[in-house]
């Protein structure tokens, strides 16, 4: 199921929806900025040695696919290519770990992440403004260790904020056939009697976020799909939502503006696809 709309213009908004329980099992910021072709291991390696007191684990990782949020009315053809270019091997997506696990840096040559994790039901989510604050921190000893070792230069070209909700069965729901439950977005009526029982259900949408002067800046993508809980295979579904869009200025003030441009949306949307019972379960606050 799919469904693509434009809302109207936002500015951050100091008073967004809060919920004291929130089904939230992980937030990652990221960027992505033109490729640092002298960002290999060993610079990579230094980077280790500002992060590895929070960080000191480290994993590697097959890189993240470019990706951007394109407006054109329609894709323009591509050349295509008429011999091949033999190229040196990817550099590997690096991971940087807390020692809990719950908190991660992830860096390639066209890429920043980072993202907190829960990773036990006792663990309470620290909070936008907690995981905000390490990502500029932490961005900004990237910034400067790739301009001052590998001869590059940060230039953003897109930012991407992304909430993942586990919402399990139990309370509100029993299985992946009561989606409407859940997402005010579906409905469970049928025209007649022919159709049997929802086996499942799921549903993707897309937004257009859009600045202040209506120009098209982003996306919000909304992704809702039937899953298990691993340890004890009870249905739930993953709600994942995603902001990207290109920066407001191409500087880290630019990538942090539109993150928190990216957020409101997201946290707006999950408040406004999801039903008031669900949200009485969630202990809304506002």
């Amino acid at each position: 199921m799919g469904d693509s709309a434009t809302m109207p213009r936002m500015k951050p908004n100091p008073l967004l929806p809060e919920f004291g329980k929130p089904p939230l099992v992980e937030v990652a910021l990221s960027v992505q900025f033109e490729p640092i072709a002298g960002l290999h291991t060993p610079q990579i390696g230094l980077l280790w040695q500002e992060y590895r007191d929070r960080f000191p684990k480290t994993e590697e990782h097959p890189p993240l696919e470019p990706v951007f949020e394109v407006f054109a009315l329609r894709p323009k053809p591509r050349a295509k290519a008429r011999f091949e270019i033999l190229s040196a091997p990817p550099v590997p997506r690096c991971w940087f770990l807390t020692a809990e696990g719950d908190g991660l840096i992830q860096v390639q040559n066209d890429r920043f992440v980072h993202n907190w994790r829960r990773i036990s039901e006792a663990e309470a989510y620290p909070r936008f403004d907690t995981i905000r604050t390490v990502f500029e921190k932490e961005l900004g000893f990237f910034k400067a260790i790739v301009e001052n070792n590998a001869s590059g230069e940060f230039q953003p070209n897109q930012v991407e904020v992304t909430y993942v909700n586990h919402i399990v069965a139990g309370e509100g729901w029993r299985t992946h056939a009561d989606l409407g439950a859940i997402i005010t977005m579906i409905s469970p009526r049928v025209t007649d009697a022919f159709a049997p029982e929802v086996e499942d259900c799921g549903l993707t949408a897309r937004f257009v976020m859009r600045h202040e002067n209506g120009e098209p800046i982003g996306r919000l993508h909304v992704a809702v799909e039937p899953s298990y809980r691993a340890e004890d295979d009870t249905p739930m579904f993953v709600v994942t939502l995603t902001a990207r869009g290109r920066p407001l200025e191409e500087s880290i003030e630019g990538v942090m503006k539109f993150l928190d441009l990216g957020r409101d949306w997201v946290v707006r949307m999950f408040a406004t696809i999801t039903t008031p019972e669900m949200h009485s379960l969630w202990e809304r606050l506002h």
